[in-house]
């Protein structure tokens, strides 16, 4: 397919997202099923247009005047691509296969409106109801943050170190181009282009022995956050596929003992091959029936909870530009429900001078700082530890982290624009005072 067609089908794929409330990644296979001579290049380049449309849709909707999905990937060619009018006139040519030519109106959009009148949803790319939210967390960096959570994400892998070192897998990966990862010390960055196709690590030689796993670098860093050491009984109440279990069983060096438990057994399943694969021995995977039921004794035995919490995925936004524009306020109520009986649950599984790690991928104060304010309220034998103690557990990172990261009374706050992570909310909450 020329240029000109791949972004003619993107038009069609985003028409059917915006028509059919369907998820970008539903819409993307149904289009590749039913154009088959499409090949792996031409869909990988049709998603990232389309991705990078749903990523600058406000902005670009706003830049041209409309929010039709023409008038969205036209913008978005200028606003996240960085296209010239000629250049974007080479593409909607008119020609088989291409969109139609440019009108006039659409030319002297692109020549320089720009969106400097934009108010900060709009520059910020997010749902204006969302607006109000962001201001009590942002103020008036809120713009800027939202663009942040707006960007591409790289591909972020943590090095398994119960099977090798850093250096090793980045030897094994050398045609993917690795770099460190700023903060975590286990962490392997892969920068993808625009209409790159994603590499296939799952088939790569690291991944099957077991020496990395996908994982944002904001993810690992939470991981690490809670401090879990070697010869402490923890347990990770909100597994789901075992990505922070995995980097706990490596943090203890298969010391001591780590139970992996999440209330929905379907989103444990992937979790006993990937075991299997990382070498951890101290893990025991079980799945409670009701509140309490397979761990009920595990309580007043845990050293560290470790609950990664449901939320609403706006930290995420970078990997999943779709779900910020099909977020309702009904989503964040619901959440904020679950976090709060979650946190209770956690409580009487500690021993005394236990703590619990609350993570969230959310930069919503209802999910994060409000939430543990609530738990303080309901629990006031609790103590949040001191965000400066906490980034401690990086080491020699700590320092510059803790000048990148926000921070308040209640906790640690990653986000793309701060720290070039996924955007992660992190308290560790300590039994006694």
């Amino acid at each position: 397919m020329t240029p000109a067609a791949r972004l003619a089908a993107a038009i069609e794929v985003f028409a059917t997202i915006e028509s059919e409330r369907r998820p970008a990644a539903d819409a993307l296979k149904a289009w590749g099923v039913s154009h088959r001579f499409a090949g792996s290049g031409d869909r990988a380049a049709i998603a990232g247009i389309v991705y990078d449309g749903l990523r600058r849709r406000a902005s670009s909707a706003f830049l041209m005047g409309a929010d039709s999905p023409r008038a969205i990937l036209l913008g978005m060619l200028r606003r996240e691509r960085g296209f010239d009018t000629e250049a974007i006139a080479r593409l909607a040519n008119g020609g088989q296969y291409a969109p139609a030519e440019l009108t006039a109106d659409e030319r002297k959009r692109l020549d320089g409106v720009g969106i400097g009148a934009a108010p900060p949803f709009v520059a910020g790319d997010y749902p204006e109801w969302l607006d109000g939210h962001l201001a009590r967390v942002f103020g008036q960096d809120r713009a800027e943050e939202g663009a942040a959570l707006a960007s591409r994400a790289p591909l972020d892998l943590r090095v398994n170190t119960l099977k090798g070192e850093r250096d090793a897998a980045a030897a094994m990966l050398a045609d993917l181009k690795p770099e460190p990862t700023r903060w975590s010390p286990f962490g392997l960055r892969i920068r993808l282009l625009a209409d790159a196709k994603s590499p296939a690590i799952h088939a790569e030689p690291a991944f099957l022995k077991g020496l990395i796993e996908v994982q944002d670098e904001g993810s690992q860093l939470a991981a690490l956050l809670s401090d879990a050491k070697p010869g402490e009984h923890v347990i990770d109440l909100c597994a789901g596929a075992g990505g922070k279990t995995l980097a706990l069983a490596a943090m203890m060096q298969n010391k001591g003992q780590i139970f992996a438990t999440d209330d929905d057994k379907r989103r444990l399943a992937p979790i006993h091959d990937r075991l299997k694969r990382s070498g951890a021995r101290n893990v025991q995977v079980r799945t409670p029936k009701s509140v309490g039921g397979e761990i009920a004794d595990l309580s007043g035995r845990m050293d560290l909870v470790l609950i990664d919490a449901p939320c609403t995925g706006t930290g995420a936004w970078r990997r999943n530009p779709d779900a910020k524009w099909r977020m309702r306020p009904g989503a964040l109520e619901q959440r904020v429900k679950e976090q709060t009986e979650i946190l209770d649950r956690a409580v009487p599984l500690l021993k005394p001078g236990g703590r619990i790690a609350y993570v969230t991928c959310s930069v919503l104060e209802d999910e994060n700082a409000a939430q543990i304010q609530g738990f303080l309220a309901r629990h006031p034998d609790f103590s949040v530890r001191p965000p400066a103690e906490v980034i401690q557990a990086l080491g020699e990172r700590a320092f510059m982290f803790g000048k990148a990261v926000r921070t308040n009374a209640e906790g640690i706050l990653m986000t793309p624009r701060t720290t070039d992570t996924d955007g992660f909310f992190v308290s560790v909450l300590r039994h006694g005072r």
